[in-house]
């Protein structure tokens, strides 16, 4: 039984990451950290963990994380590149679900993040966490970086269509929507429910923090310089992302792109290419790790769309992440994430 830590576990992302791991069969956690919450038990926070797991909140001083096997820092950006390098230097295992290790190029990141690397030595070896790219990485990685939500759904949405030369790298467009829950669990007035509530709003439109990160896989992908549009909207839900992408077409494609598709993730256990015709709809995926994706060609035009959903908290977070350490640990890459969505 390998022993897990979670750093910063009063968050979405970390009842998320503690109610997979309950029922993972090969791993405990044995240590939550919040500072704001020490001593609590989790179920009193969480009631949906009760019977689950017995822990109580401890400080990450008193956390004896160092006896981990992995730990996960699901706390704000800044926070694992601070602390992570004292665990990496002891041997334990680490992922990061914040965005401290995602970018290589550390002025980018400084760019886009306003704060000085504080362990740029580690970001170098850090693998990036998308398994259907960086699988092998992973599995012999100490530290891996969870990629951004909006990211893993653009990016898989994608994939199977960088360095082909029909298509026109320079002219990408990603229409993105996410529910609430992207936002965190803080209070914040346009989260609250009388604001977001029956509304529909784009935000960031002048520059979001994951278009560098999903610039930088296409980028070394296609082999080429890559142009992208990234815009992410608000909608009134709390789990889910759908991405609309817009890829031009140069020439008529020499393939059949469906199939092209569907060849690309033929032994992705977390990617569902849908038949020709289907819509991919966000309550498909709510509460499981896959992603689904359909491919369009409006009127039979020079305008290639591909629709991708993912539940942001779990294929665009948590899930993702436990599917990373089953990896780093050995364990079968589905174990603990075999979830059927929610419906309705």
């Amino acid at each position: 039984m390998k022993k897990i830590g979670i750093v910063g576990g009063t968050g979405y992302t970390g009842v998320e990451l503690m109610r997979l791991l309950a029922r993972h069969g090969g791993v405990e956690v044995v240590a939550i950290t919040s500072r704001g919450e020490a001593g609590m038990p989790v179920d009193i926070l969480y009631p949906n963990l009760r019977g689950a797991l017995s822990l109580r909140f401890s400080t990450p001083d008193d956390a004896d994380l160092t006896a981990c096997d992995l730990v996960f820092f699901a706390t704000p950006n800044g926070v694992a590149m601070q602390q992570a390098p004292a665990l990496l230097a002891q041997g334990v295992k680490v992922v990061d679900l914040a965005a401290d290790y995602r970018i290589r190029d550390l002025d980018v990141w400084s760019k886009w993040y306003g704060m000085t690397h504080a362990s740029p030595e580690w970001v170098g070896r850090a693998a990036y966490g998308l398994p259907e790219l960086y699988r092998d990485e992973i599995r012999s990685a100490q530290l891996v970086a969870n990629p951004g939500c909006h990211v893993t759904a653009a990016t898989l949405g994608l994939l199977p269509l960088m360095g082909q030369e029909w298509i026109d790298h320079g002219q990408l467009v990603v229409d993105s929507k996410s529910g609430t829950s992207g936002a965190g669990r803080k209070a914040e007035v346009p989260m609250l429910m009388a604001e977001a509530g029956e509304s529909f709003r784009v935000y960031a439109a002048e520059g979001h923090r994951h278009q560098p990160e999903i610039l930088q896989t296409l980028v070394a992908v296609s082999e080429r310089p890559v142009g992208l549009t990234f815009l992410p909207h608000l909608v009134p839900m709390v789990r889910g992302i759908e991405s609309s992408i817009y890829i031009p077409l140069r020439d008529e494609p020499p393939v059949d792109v469906q199939a092209l598709f569907e060849d690309y993730y033929a032994d992705e256990p977390f990617v569902d290419v849908m038949p020709p015709g289907s819509y991919p709809e966000t309550r498909s995926v709510r509460g499981n790790n896959l992603c689904r994706v359909a491919i369009y060609r409006p009127l039979g035009g020079s305008m290639l769309v591909v629709s991708s959903v993912i539940d942001n908290l779990v294929k665009g977070a948590a899930g993702q992440a436990v599917q990373n350490m089953n990896l780093m640990l050995g364990f079968p890459e589905d174990q603990g994430l075999d979830l059927i969505g929610l419906a309705p």
